[in-house]
């Protein structure tokens, strides 16, 4: 009882789980409201669950230990006490659900493992249905972005993880347009620049026909780093839907104009403020060479 009492009080948010490499799901920020995201998450993310895969199945079978078992097993306390907790395992894994919230290991940031389905196919769908029907759905979840593979957030592990992870996109005979966007969280070991390079040389030399693309990609390759694990996906319509942000995909076309002027193109902000002198006109060429 004291070993069990013990457990449950050391036990973390997430059930006693965490984010590591190995696992894959869906990762979530929100606006410091952690528990309410999470609830919403569930209700999201069952909702359009059970449309794509059907209800929700569950498993009930559970060891359990003979008579003779367990008299043998009370004489020794100590096995008696490793059996206990190995049923309790493996209870509990029969039982995990299709969506299983676990410690992301960072402030604002919820993620939700996620056990026999496609995180890229459900989410994308998610984003497409809101994005038609400009209906807002959640009140503190910000941006859902689909994690299809972990690994240690260490570059060799990164760059012989990607090797593979990258193929079914960008080997040849797939290629495409893309782009990397990348963001750490309580991590300063690996470097941004160094990540973005490697990544695109990895892309590239699976075909040299992939190209960067950073207006409108086919694809964006997602890398976001939290501590030592590194969450990855490549996903499509990222910019189409608004970074995959739920409360940005459902505003109209008008309010997002209205909320963004500085969404206009470089010809059409040159052509709303043209340069007064010879001197700053010289200056906006110098500046638009160097942006190229």
């Amino acid at each position: 009882h004291f070993a069990a009492a013990a457990g449950r009080a050391k036990r973390p948010r997430g059930g006693g789980r965490q984010l590591e490499a190995g696992m894959r799901g869906i990762l979530i920020t929100c606006n410091m409201n952690e528990r309410k995201c999470v609830g919403e998450a569930y209700s999201l993310l069952g909702e359009y669950g059970d449309l794509l895969y059907g209800p929700e199945q569950f498993s009930d079978h559970e060891e359990r230990l003979s008579g003779s078992e367990r008299e043998e097993d009370e004489d020794d306390v100590e096995a008696a006490l490793k059996k206990e907790v190995g049923q309790i395992r493996a209870s509990t894994e029969q039982k995990l659900r299709r969506f299983q919230s676990v410690e992301s290991g960072a402030n604002n940031v919820v993620f939700i493992r996620t056990r026999g389905i496609e995180p890229e196919n459900l989410v994308h769908h998610i984003l497409k249905d809101m994005h038609a029907t400009k209906k807002k759905k959640t009140r503190v979840i910000l941006r859902m972005l689909p994690i299809s593979g972990t690994c240690k957030a260490f570059m060799e592990d990164m760059k012989k993880y990607t090797e593979t992870f990258f193929e079914p996109w960008f080997k040849v005979p797939n290629k495409g347009t893309f782009q990397i966007v990348y963001k750490a969280r309580n991590n300063s070991h690996v470097s941004r620049e160094e990540v973005i390079k490697e990544l695109a040389g990895i892309v590239g030399s699976l075909n040299p026909e992939n190209k960067v693309d950073l207006n409108n990609p086919q694809y964006t390759i997602v890398v976001e780093i939290i501590k030592n694990v590194c969450c990855l996906s490549v996903v499509r319509d990222y910019v189409l839907f608004r970074k995959y942000n739920l409360q940005e995909v459902v505003k109209s076309s008008k309010e997002d104009a209205q909320q963004n002027p500085s969404s206009l193109t470089e010809d059409q902000n040159l052509k709303v403020v043209k340069p007064e002198t010879e001197e700053e006109e010289k200056s906006s060429k110098e500046v638009k060479q160097e942006n190229k």
